[in-house]
C-alpha cells in the first residue's frame, strides 16, 4: 500500500497570480503532499510535496479574505481562501502533518549521516519494530491478567458475603429460644480491609502503564474548532491532553463505547450516556497508524473500521504478512550466511582474489545485535505463553466460582421466600 494516501479534503478557493482571480475547488492533504483540484474542469493546479514547504502562515488578501499562505523552497507562494469548515481547522491539520514530516526527516537524516544503511541495519530495524510491538502486546496482556485477578478477588468477596448471608438466614430460621444463634454471624474484622487494600494497590498499578503517546489535532462536537494536543494510550484507558499538557478527558477502558477509524490517520472516540449528551472526541495525527493496531488489540469488540479505513486495511494485510514472513526467513538466512561466510585458512591461501571481492551481507556487530533481539523476542514469547496459560486457569476458576455463586444465590432466595 502506498504511504501517500488522502487524509482530508476541504472546499476552498485558490488564487491564480497570472489571471488575478480566485478559482473554486478542493484542497487535498496526503501524508506526503498537498494538491488543489478545480471544481469546474477537475484540473490539478497545484501539487507539491510537504517537504518542499518552508513556511505556513495565516494572512489576509488584498480583498480582506482570510487566507492561508504556503511558501515553498523555490519561493513560490500559494494563497488558499474560503476554507471550510474554517481556516483554523485547515491550518492546524496541515501544520501538524508538515511538522511531523520534518521531524521524521531530520531523524532519518541524522541516522543516515551517522552510518550508511546496510542490509544488516535494515533487518535490525525491522526486528526492533517487531520487538516493540510484542512488548506492547505483553503489556496489554499483563493488564488483562490483572483484571482477571481483580474479578477473582471480587468473586471471593462475594462468596464471603454469601457466607454471612447464610449465617444470618440460619439465625432467622432458628427458634427464638435457641441460645447460640447470635454467634453464627460473627466475622473477623480484618477480612474486608485486606481485600480493599489489595484492590486499591492493583488499581493504582494498572493506571501507571503508558503504552504510547502521540501528538494529535483534537476536535470535540463542533468540527470547526480544533486544537493541538496529545493522545496517551494506557493499559487501563485513554487520556487526551491539550498543548499545555492539561488533561482534557480520561476514558477508562470500560467507559469507551465505540472507536471509529475513519482513515489510517483519523479516529473518533465516544462514551454514551442516557439522558445527557455523549462525550466524543475526533483525533487526527500523523502517527495514528502506530496507535490503531494497539487500539484494535485493546478494544477489539468496540473498534469499527469505516469504509475507507477498511479498504486500506484489507489492501495492506497480505503485504504485511508476507513482509513479516520474509523478515524471519531473511533473518535466519542472513544469520546462517554470516556465521558461515568466514572461509578456512586453506581456502584463504588458495583463493585470495575471490576473498577480496566477496563481502558478508551483514557485519559481525549487526549479527550480534540481531541475536540479542531474537533472544528478547523468544523470552517475550515464552512469557506471553506462560501468562496465557495462567489466564486460562484463572478463567476456569472464575467460571467455577460463578457457578457456585449462582447456585448459592438461588438457594438463599428460596430460603428468603420461605421466611416471608
Amino acid at each position: 500500500m502506498s504511504r501517500d494516501i488522502c487524509i482530508h479534503t476541504w472546499p476552498c478557493s485558490y488564487y491564480l497570480e497570472l489571471e488575478k482571480q480566485w478559482v473554486p475547488g478542493k484542497l487535498s492533504l496526503t501524508s506526503l503532499s498537498l494538491k488543489f483540484m478545480t471544481d469546474k474542469t477537475r484540473e490539478i493546479l497545484v501539487n507539491f510535496p510537504l517537504s518542499s514547504i518552508i513556511e505556513i502562515k495565516k494572512e489576509a488578501s488584498h480583498f480582506i479574505f482570510r487566507s492561508i499562505t504556503i511558501l515553498e523552497k523555490d519561493h513560490n507562494k500559494h494563497w488558499f481562501s474560503s476554507l471550510q469548515p474554517s481556516r483554523n481547522v485547515v491550518f492546524s491539520i496541515i501544520e501538524h502533518f508538515w511538522r511531523e514530516l520534518l521531524l521524521s526527516q531530520s531523524g532519518a537524516a541524522v541516522e543516515e549521516s551517522s552510518s550508511p544503511m546496510t542490509k544488516g541495519k535494515e533487518l535490525t530495524g525491522l526486528m526492533a519494530c517487531t520487538q516493540k510491538r510484542l512488548e506492547d502486546t505483553a503489556r496489554v496482556l499483563h493488564h488483562q491478567g490483572e483484571q482477571l485477578d481483580s474479578i477473582s478477588r471480587g468473586l471471593d468477596k462475594m462468596e464471603s458475603d454469601l457466607d454471612v448471608a447464610d449465617r444470618l438466614l440460619t439465625e432467622l430460621e432458628s427458634p427464638s429460644w435457641w441460645p447460640f444463634s447470635f454467634k453464627l454471624w460473627k466475622m473477623p474484622s480484618e477480612t474486608k480491609p485486606k481485600w480493599d487494600a489489595s484492590m486499591a494497590s492493583s488499581k493504582a498499578f494498572g493506571k501507571e502503564g503508558i503504552v504510547i503517546k502521540i501528538p494529535a489535532v483534537i476536535s470535540q462536537k463542533i468540527e470547526s474548532h480544533v486544537k493541538p494536543g496529545r493522545l496517551t494510550v494506557l493499559v487501563s484507558g485513554l487520556e487526551i491532553h491539550n498543548s499545555d499538557s492539561s488533561l482534557m478527558h480520561r476514558f477508562e477502558r470500560e467507559e469507551v463505547d465505540d472507536i471509529k477509524v475513519h482513515t489510517p490517520y483519523e479516529i473518533s472516540i465516544r462514551q454514551r450516556f442516557i439522558g445527557k449528551p455523549d462525550i466524543a472526541y475526533r483525533l487526527i495525527s500523523a502517527k495514528m497508524p502506530e496507535v490503531i493496531p494497539i487500539l484494535e488489540m485493546q478494544f477489539s469488540k468496540k473498534i469499527e473500521f469505516l469504509e475507507d479505513a477498511l479498504m486500506l486495511r484489507s489492501t495492506r494485510t497480505s503485504p504485511l504478512a508476507e513482509k513479516g514472513y520474509s523478515v524471519w526467513h531473511a533473518a535466519s538466512g542472513l544469520m546462517d550466511h554470516a556465521m558461515h561466510c568466514e572461509p578456512s585458512s586453506g581456502s584463504q591461501e588458495g583463493r585470495p582474489l575471490q576473498l577480496q571481492t566477496s563481502e558478508p551481507l551483514i557485519s559481525e556487530g549487526d549479527s550480534q545485535e540481531l541475536r540479542q533481539i531474537l533472544r528478547k523476542l523468544k523470552d517475550l514469547a515464552l512469557d506471553a505463553e506462560t501468562e496465557l496459560e495462567r489466564q486460562d486457569e484463572a478463567l476456569d476458576g472464575i467460571t467455577a466460582a460463578v457457578d457456585r455463586t449462582t447456585l448459592t444465590i438461588d438457594k438463599h432466595n428460596r430460603r428468603v421466600k420461605k421466611l416471608t
